[in-house]
């Protein structure tokens, strides 16, 4: 994964992913706080809280204002390339609703393609060079 600075002047970023692909999520996270970006991860759903606490939790950071970007780690599961599951696409039309920029770590997931794309998803293709 390329490293850029941060030079959009994107604060807060929130990561977003299935839980099967946590250690993704954490090195993601090491990667852009490496290079200034201030990053909030899914903790409650790390821990293994309750869903609705958790899930509840996250939705709040996804809608704080001080919050204006999601990126949500679409890493292959199961043999899936740029999977996005049900709760992880929850979070990117959540972001959309609130007005976030919302990034895929890689290409888009063609089972939610007419979403994302209409939704101004944009995908980064694992290079967080595009992050603009």
């Amino acid at each position: 994964m390329k490293k850029t600075k941060n030079e959009d002047n994107v604060k807060n970023i929130v990561l977003c992913g299935s839980m099967k692909v946590k250690n993704q999520i954490i090195e993601v996270s090491e990667e852009l706080e490496k290079i200034g970006y201030n990053v909030l991860l899914p903790v409650e759903c790390m821990q293994g809280l309750d869903k609705v606490i958790a899930s509840r939790a996250h939705f709040n950071r996804i809608a704080d204002p001080e919050n204006d970007t999601i990126i949500v780690v679409n890493a292959t599961k199961n043999g899936i390339e740029n999977y996005i599951g049900p709760n992880s696409f929850a979070e990117i039309a959540f972001g959309f609703y609130f007005n976030k920029k919302v990034f895929l770590l890689n290409d888009v997931y063609e089972q939610y393609k007419d979403e994302i794309v209409g939704w101004n998803v944009i995908p980064l293709k694992g290079d967080l060079n595009n992050l603009k």
